[in-house]
């Protein structure tokens, strides 16, 4: 039984960062590509980065590049999602994904598991 399981996030302020684990059980974690996904209420769950199954290739969100960066340690099974220089935008329920189809993908239809997210709130 796969099970991906985000922890991590919590209630900072405006300018703090945070770091968002996944750990991974139950796939061979080093062959998914891996994504964070988030969806604050009343909105449409939005991509924020993807990672290949390597870590050689990286995408992210416009509204998060240079702010948020992911990275994986296959070893460990766990996924990163390091948020820095947060903003009250950012405040969303995140989730980690796992895709065995794809090098790198932003969207969420490609994804093949989900975690159950961890919530993230900034306040101003």
């Amino acid at each position: 039984q796969v099970q991906l399981v985000e922890s991590g996030g919590g209630l900072v302020q405006t300018g703090d960062s945070l770091r968002l684990d996944c750990a991974a059980s139950g796939l061979t974690f080093g062959s998914y590509a891996m994504g964070w996904f988030r969806q604050a209420p009343q909105n449409e769950r939005e991509f924020v980065a993807t990672i290949s199954w390597d870590g050689g290739t990286t995408l992210y969100a416009d509204s998060v590049k240079g702010r948020f960066t992911i990275s994986r340690d296959n070893a460990k099974n766990t996924l990163y999602l390091q948020m820095n220089s947060l903003k009250p935008e950012d405040t969303a329920v995140y989730y980690c994904a796992a895709d065995s189809k794809y090098v790198a993908t932003w969207k969420w239809e490609n994804y093949d598991y989900w975690g159950q997210g961890t919530q993230v709130t900034v306040s101003s």
